[in-house]
């Protein structure tokens, strides 16, 4: 079992940035591949970006690439995205997620923990 905590969530004005962590607990979060999922209000759940076990291999979502960065401390056990030039658009409570596999994915029913999410609001 694996359980994931994320922080860093708040409110912020556009063109700001906020960063997200998600600290694992639990078995080794080393070779568990992560990921970012959101959810804004009245919508449905949708992928923010992923990252391989190792770091070497990263996916973003068309909406936040060149704006968005995932990465990972495994030392720490903490995955992390950081957020620059935030739009109104992204606010949603974004999820962080881990699945047991080397191999990263964009699919929610791929992933086998799931943190409780944090609210990031984002004021025009």
């Amino acid at each position: 079992q694996v359980q994931l905590a994320e922080s860093g969530g708040g409110l912020v004005q556009a063109g700001g940035s906020l960063r997200l962590s998600c600290r694992a607990s639990g078995r080794t979060f080393t070779s568990y591949t992560m990921g970012w999922f959101r959810q804004a209000p009245g919508k449905e759940r949708e992928f923010v970006a992923t990252l391989s076990w190792s770091g070497g291999r990263v996916y973003l979502a068309d909406s936040v690439k060149g704006r968005f960065t995932i990465s990972r401390d495994n030392f720490k056990n903490t995955g992390y995205l950081q957020m620059n030039s935030l739009k109104p658009e992204d606010t949603a409570i974004y999820y962080c997620a881990a699945r047991a596999s080397t191999s990263y994915s964009t699919r929610m029913d791929e992933y086998d923990y799931w943190g409780q999410g944090t609210q990031v609001t984002v004021s025009s």
